[in-house]
């Protein structure tokens, strides 16, 4: 068994709670177990970026709780967007952006851009996007955390200026 195998399997010691905690969070069944799927496949994904000297279950709760704060703020996002859209006088369209041809160039615009970005800067950026705190941003990159929160800050800040012409896109 690998070290991956490991993990994943104490990882499902916590299952239960972890369902029932998605459970609480998401008020809906169906929610609650796509949160836990979404959690499992972070977990997965992230495996490489656990330190067996941490606390798992924290870690593993710590991923569950960001990944539905950052859906919790795309659905925001979504709704704020088809709310717009309703008042707009557009709601009766077809229109699925993934269909479109010209969302996959301004993805592929949006990551050139974040690409040529100094790598110093541009990692705690990509941290912050996949959901981990400032604070795991400091201890991961050894850097003081006003130092992280003013790199996010500041490419935040560059990326909006530099991209303006995507603000209304989505």
């Amino acid at each position: 068994m690998t070290n991956n195998d490991n993990l994943i399997i104490d990882v499902m010691k916590f299952d239960a709670e972890l369902r029932g905690s998605a459970l609480k969070m998401t008020k809906n069944l169906a929610d609650a177990e796509d949160l836990v799927q979404d959690t499992y496949a972070k977990v997965i994904q992230y495996s490489h970026k656990y330190s067996p000297d941490t606390n798992l279950k924290a870690w593993v709760f710590t991923i569950m709780r960001n990944t539905f704060i950052n859906g919790y703020r795309r659905r925001q996002n979504s709704k704020v967007f088809s709310e717009d859209l309703a008042t707009s006088g557009y709601e009766n369209t077809s229109f699925d952006p993934a269909d479109s041809a010209d969302l996959h160039y301004y993805v592929s615009e949006i990551n050139n851009k974040i690409s040529t970005l100094d790598p110093e800067q541009r990692k705690p950026f990509e941290m912050f996007v996949d959901g981990y705190k400032y604070q795991e941003i400091a201890e991961y990159m050894q850097l003081p955390i006003g130092t992280v929160k003013s790199r996010i800050h500041f490419i935040r800040q560059k990326l909006m200026r530099e991209l303006h012409d995507y603000r209304d896109i989505a």
